[in-house]
């Protein structure tokens, strides 16, 4: 095993939790106070009035709608884990996935999940690191093919609105470029060369504004022999997880129905505020505002999202209280939640792997 591949084996991937505490805090806070401006701009007064309004049955069938989600997101993932490697039990899994959903949910650009699954699958249930973090990532992929059509058909109707160009132009050139970036990444996951040109090509160009952000002294080669590294391995799960025809067909089919679910979930939550959504238009802006969370900025898109949603409701006539209203009830079935969850599942495995290091460090 060489030297790259031993340094790897031992890296803690809640270290980056801890190493960049503050970096996560400051961005929070960023995001709490883009959310406060948001809330003052709509009329706190009023949002509140609507919360109070609030049915609780339909809060209820929101939290259902949001625990289904995760049941097929687990399936899904054992799925591919089944393809690739011996799979732990469901339960396992699932609490697993909440773990990935807090590290998802408290980095920025939703980076830290993946690697964290993989890295609990290594610790706890022996799954080499790669098998895990290709099985993952395969697993995100396959929410693209959904995402793409919900995504070209969003840039063509919201063509149609009456916005500013400028607004046309932003959302299109958004959803054209995470197009792109998706179909990049699957290109990528199955071509080994093509994956590390432009890997490398990414870090190079990041490499000098990263190296002002850390005091850590970093060479460009420790970072790039650590990313071939990954790519190698990444790519050889990556590709047994797309070749099964069976497992790709039935990996999309699960993913159009977490993407149905979604949009009934965030219907569920406008009508839990005692407002009526116009569903097409909803479809559209959800999606736009799903690709707004994808911009690597504030964990979550806390606040930006938010935003960017009570702008583009207005123009289909929902006013920005009930739009804040239903957006707050969401993120406390799509975020918050799973967030604490995930945090309570994250330290459960973090003692376990704790525990179990101990008696070999004695030895």
């Amino acid at each position: 095993m060489s030297s790259i591949e031993n340094e790897v084996e031992k890296e803690d991937v809640l270290d980056f939790i801890r190493e960049n505490k503050k970096t996560i805090i400051l961005t929070f806070l960023i995001g709490a106070l883009i959310v406060f401006i948001v809330m003052f701009l709509a009329g706190l007064e009023d949002i509140i009035n609507v919360l109070e309004k609030t049915n609780y049955w339909l809060l209820a069938l929101s939290f259902v709608l949001q625990a289904a989600i995760l049941l097929v997101w687990t399936l899904r993932w054992k799925m591919i884990l089944d393809l690739i490697d011996e799979s732990p039990k469901f339960t396992s899994l699932i609490v697993m996935l909440f773990a990935s959903i807090f590290g998802n949910n408290i980095t920025p650009g939703a980076a830290g999940g993946e690697p964290l699954r993989a890295y609990i699958l290594r610790e706890v249930k022996g799954t080499p690191f790669e098998i895990g973090f290709a099985s993952s990532t395969a697993d995100r992929v396959f929410e693209f093919l959904p995402f793409v059509i919900i995504s070209i058909l969003a840039a063509i109707l919201i063509l149609t609105w009456e916005i500013s160009i400028w607004t046309r132009i932003i959302v299109t050139v958004l959803i054209i470029l995470c197009v792109v970036f998706f179909s990049v990444i699957i290109y990528a996951g199955i071509n080994k060369e093509i994956a590390q040109r432009i890997t490398l090509s990414v870090a190079r160009s990041v490499f000098p504004f990263a190296l002002k952000l850390t005091r850590k002294e970093v060479q460009f080669s420790d970072i790039s022999e650590k990313l071939i590294f990954y790519i190698n391995r990444f790519t050889t799960g990556f590709a047994m997880a797309l070749k099964d025809v069976k497992v790709l067909l039935i990996g999309f089919v699960l993913s159009f129905g977490m993407w149905g679910l979604d949009i009934v979930r965030i219907y569920v939550c406008f009508l839990a505020v005692g407002i009526e959504p116009p569903l097409l238009p909803l479809v559209i802006i959800y999606t736009v505002g799903i690709l707004i969370s994808l911009i690597p900025l504030i964990p979550g898109s806390i606040g930006i999202r938010e935003a960017t949603l009570v702008a583009l409701f207005a123009v289909a006539g929902v006013s920005a209280d009930f739009v804040v209203a239903a957006s707050v009830i969401d993120r406390l079935g799509s975020y918050i939640i799973p967030t604490i969850i995930g945090a309570f599942a994250a330290f459960y495995y973090g003692k376990i792997i704790v525990s179990e290091k101990k008696p070999k460090s004695a030895e």
